[in-house]
């Protein structure tokens, strides 16, 4: 936990920009009825009814003290598909940056091992000296800044029924868009010194 902390106290830094990823899956539902759009006297009717359409996972990024998010869905969230977002990340999105500092949490996907699993050993080993990786210890997910604004995103976007991949990109990438261009920075305010007064159940007995 410390070590996290330790990381969000760092001043912004643009050579060594922190990131935090998350995942959550995402069940594509349709309508079985067409809703009842709102009219005088009643309002938007849905029928409880709906269809399975599958399953994806929503890829979130997020740079808190830059205000700088990336969100997209992918069928799977596989090795491949991490190692992939993560190829995105370092050379789409951050071309010119030495190093990105990259919290997430200890999922098995989540790893050097992935990249190699996904490219040749020099491009992998290359991804590999960009990245200063620092997990989110068990249990401890309510860490990782890109979890709360995987909450923010699902209460602002997907409050309602997605049935398809492409749609549900264009939902993303719309909100994606206006909250990157308020620049809505992460305000950390739990430290160290805070952890270990509130927080001091969780350190082991001396």
């Amino acid at each position: 936990m410390e070590d996290v902390l330790a990381v969000y106290a760092r001043p912004y830094d643009p050579a060594r920009p922190v990131v935090c990823m998350d995942e959550k899956p995402y069940q594509l539902l349709g309508h079985v009825r067409a809703p009842i759009p709102a009219g005088p006297g009643h309002d938007l009717m849905i029928d409880s009814e709906y269809v399975r359409c599958g399953t994806c996972s929503i890829f979130c990024w997020v740079e808190p003290l830059a205000g700088w998010r990336r969100v997209d869905a992918q069928p799977h969230r596989t090795k491949i598909d991490w190692a992939g977002q993560v190829r995105r990340l370092l050379n789409a999105d951050y071309p010119g940056v030495q190093t990105v500092v990259l919290v997430m949490d200890n999922l098995n996907t989540h790893g050097i091992g992935s990249l190699y699993e996904a490219f040749e050993p020099a491009e992998a080993f290359a991804l590999a000296q960009r990245l200063e990786i620092h997990h989110t210890p068990r249990h401890g997910s309510w860490l990782n800044i890109a979890e709360i604004e995987l909450s923010a995103l699902t209460r602002q976007c997907l409050d309602r029924r997605i049935n398809d991949l492409d749609e549900l990109n264009t939902e993303l990438t719309a909100w994606q868009h206006a909250t990157n261009t308020a620049q809505r920075q992460v305000d950390w305010h739990l430290t160290t010194d805070d952890a270990r007064i509130k927080l001091r159940h969780l350190y082991p007995n001396t």
